[in-house]
């Protein structure tokens, strides 16, 4: 798996966890703060869509994944 499909995952899954457990009307409902994880993720895609820096890409070269 290269480093931009991890990424890709990584965000997906985060968006789709948080949103099972912040959404009021999910079975797994926790609280909505979690929403405040889902406007994190996005936000972050977005600037680094712009700037080309993105630290999940940082973290997994770290760890070993291929770009």
């Amino acid at each position: 798996m290269t480093v931009e499909r991890a990424i890709r995952a990584m965000a997906g899954s985060f968006v789709l966890i948080s949103l099972a457990l912040g959404a009021p009307a999910s079975p797994l409902f926790v609280s909505a703060y979690f929403l405040w994880f889902t406007s994190f993720v996005g936000a972050n895609l977005l600037q680094s869509a712009f700037t080309g820096f993105c630290p999940a890409e940082s973290l997994l070269q770290k760890l070993g994944v291929k770009r």
